[in-house]
């Protein structure tokens, strides 16, 4: 029996069954619609965040007699995050050249720091939120106060599905190395991850710094 019969009925060339990784190998090859699904869905999140910012646009100065934007945010605080979520965009531009030139154990290393500064990123957005609400300044406050939480947390929370799915992506590659499915699953997190910079910049000037100057 020929080997492609064989991959056909899921077996390999010593008619063993073939891993998950192996099946999805020859099932998805290179050229397949992977990549393309993935940035329709990059899309279908630009829409929701979009959404996100014409709501707090529109919000954003409806304060009922609670804080102001300039009176809760510390932008020393933000800006600190901010170069986190950056350095974690840079890292992982290093751990992607690596992966380009095989040497999976310099690109593990540059994902675990990737991993760390995104780590750090929500850990201060964590404590600037228990912050917030400890002094009174929480979602329910105010309408101002309700979309900040929405359209920030929102964020957070993909940054935190980000962070899972790259500890998972390690191990994975840990334990069945630079194969063609890992790097394609690599390449897709790649472009979530700067496109969570992307709109953290966005968050960064248009909600802290244009806020703290009303």
């Amino acid at each position: 029996m020929s080997s492609v019969s064989l991959k056909k009925d899921g077996l390999d060339e010593k008619g063993e069954p073939l891993s998950f990784y192996q099946l999805e190998e020859h099932h998805h090859p290179e050229g397949s619609s992977t990549m393309l699904g993935f940035w329709m869905y990059l899309m279908s999140d630009c829409l929701i965040f979009a959404v996100l910012f014409a709501a707090y646009g529109v919000l954003g100065t409806s304060y009922a007699g609670g804080p102001t934007p300039k009176e809760i945010f510390e932008l020393p605080l933000v800006a600190v995050n901010t170069a986190m979520l950056l350095f974690s965009s840079i890292t992982y531009g290093f751990a992607m050249l690596s992966m380009e030139e095989g040497r999976q154990r310099i690109m593990q290393m540059w994902l675990a720091f990737t991993g760390l500064f995104g780590l750090a990123f929500l850990s201060i957005e964590m404590y600037e939120f228990a912050t917030l609400i400890h002094e009174g300044a929480g979602p329910t406050r105010s309408a101002f106060l309700s979309s900040f939480f929405t359209l920030v947390g929102t964020h957070g929370l993909h940054v935190t599905m980000g962070f899972i799915w790259l500890v998972t992506l390690m191990v994975q590659v840990q334990k069945h190395g630079l194969i063609a499915a890992n790097k394609r699953r690599l390449m897709c997190l790649s472009m979530f991850w700067h496109f969570l910079d992307v709109i953290w910049i966005g968050v960064f000037t248009f909600v802290y710094l244009m806020g703290s100057l009303r």
